[in-house]
C-alpha cells in the first residue's frame, strides 16, 4: 500500500510535468545543457570513465536476473545471468532541453517501469523460454502524457557467460565484463518479491572484439533483481525481476 501511494505520487508529478513539455522525446542523441553526471548512491561511488569516453545512450533495463541454488541450505545462490529489453531514455535526462524531465521523476523511472509493466520476455514458469526469450521489439509508454519510450535493444548473457548489450535501434553492442560493483542505496525498491535491489555494477569492454562502438556500462538506480537466500528459494534455478538505467559509453569518434 505504501509504495502504491508512492507510485500513484510519482506518476501524478510525471503527469503534470509531461503537460508542461509537449515536445516528444527523440531516439536521437539529447541536446544536454550540460554533460549528464553519473548517478551517486549517496555513501559510495562507481569509478568515473576515463578520458577519451564519450556518453552514447542512457537505457532503462526491464528484465529478469537468474540464479541457481545447488542445495535449500547453500550460503548464497549463484548468478546464472540476465535477460532484459533495453529501452532509449537519453532525452528524458534532466536538464535536456525541451524533453529532459525533473530528476526525481527521471531517477523513478526503473521502479516505475518494474511496476506498471508487464516483463518483456516470453516467460514459462518463473524463468524465459531458453530458445526465443525474447519478444518483439515494441516501445512503452510508463508515465501518462508523456511520448512512448523507444525500444533500444536486448541485454542477456552469450555463450561464453559474458554480460551482452545489443543496442539493435541504433547499430552498437557491448561486450563486457564485471570490473567494480557497489551495493544499492538502502532506499532503493526491493521489487516484486521483496528480496532487494541488486548492486550496481561498472562493466569494461571484454577485448574478445565483439563490442562495437561501445567499451563501458554501468548499471545503476537498480530495483528489484537481488536473489532470495537458497533457504528461501529451495534447490534449482530461478528468477526475480528488475530493472535499472544502463549508461552506454564508447571512444569519442
Amino acid at each position: 500500500m505504501i509504495f502504491k501511494a508512492f507510485l500513484a505520487a510519482l506518476l501524478t508529478e510525471a503527469t503534470a510535468l509531461a503537460a508542461a513539455r509537449p515536445c516528444k522525446p527523440t531516439t536521437t542523441q539529447a541536446s544536454w545543457v550540460s554533460t549528464p553526471s553519473l548517478p551517486s548512491t549517496g555513501s559510495a561511488d562507481l569509478s568515473l570513465p576515463p578520458p577519451g569516453m564519450v556518453l552514447k545512450k542512457i537505457a532503462l533495463g526491464h528484465g529478469i536476473q537468474n540464479y541457481s541454488c545447488a542445495t535449500s541450505d547453500a550460503a548464497t545462490p549463484t548468478q546464472l545471468g540476465a535477460l532484459a529489453a533495453l529501452y532509449d531514455v537519453t532525452s528524458l535526462y534532466p536538464g535536456t532541453l525541451r524533453t529532459g524531465l525533473n530528476k526525481t521523476t527521471f531517477n523513478a523511472l526503473s521502479t516505475i517501469l518494474l511496476w506498471s509493466q508487464s516483463i518483456p520476455l516470453d516467460l514459462s514458469s518463473y524463468g524465459a523460454n531458453t530458445q526465443h526469450p525474447f519478444l518483439a521489439a515494441a516501445d512503452i509508454r510508463i508515465i501518462p502524457t508523456i511520448a512512448t519510450i523507444k525500444f533500444l535493444g536486448r541485454h542477456y548473457f552469450d555463450q561464453d557467460s559474458l554480460p551482452t548489450f545489443d543496442l539493435l535501434t541504433v547499430g552498437l553492442k557491448a561486450s563486457v565484463v564485471k570490473n567494480e560493483s557497489i551495493n544499492a542505496p538502502l532506499a532503493a525498491n526491493k521489487g516484486i518479491i521483496g528480496s532487494g535491489a541488486i548492486v550496481w555494477l561498472k562493466l569494461v569492454d571484454s577485448g574478445r572484439g565483439v563490442s562495437n562502438g561501445l567499451s563501458l556500462v554501468y548499471r545503476v538506480i537498480t530495483a528489484g533483481g537481488a536473489a532470495e537466500p537458497c533457504r528461501v528459494s529451495g534447490a534449482g534455478n530461478g528468477s526475480v525481476p528488475y530493472a535499472a538505467f544502463y549508461w552506454f559509453y564508447g571512444a569519442i569518434r
